[in-house]
């Protein structure tokens, strides 16, 4: 992974989203501005440096976790989409 700084706003948005990635891939949200200035710019710059100096490895085990949560979470509705609002089968 490499380290970077996204700054992106939606179409017809007034505010820019700033975002930093550290080498793990791990994002870090900075924050929103509604006016990008060269001294707003340095600031983010220094936000970003201070979490690339503090970035952690993420614990393997963590991770492996992460993900089956996820899987559970995605596959789920292929399981409950027909069974209503509870499991008793009455609905």
């Amino acid at each position: 992974m490499s380290r970077k700084i996204t700054i992106s706003t939606y179409k017809d948005n007034t505010h820019w989203s700033v975002e930093v990635e550290d080498k793990y891939g791990k994002l870090h949200h900075v924050g929103y501005y509604k006016v990008l200035t060269p001294q707003l710019e340095d600031e983010i710059s220094k936000k970003a440096e201070v979490i690339w100096a503090n970035e952690v490895k993420p614990d393997e085990k963590a991770e492996i976790e992460a993900r089956a949560i996820k899987e559970m979470i995605d596959i789920g509705p292929k399981f409950y989409d027909n069974m209503g609002n509870s499991r008793d089968g009455l609905d």
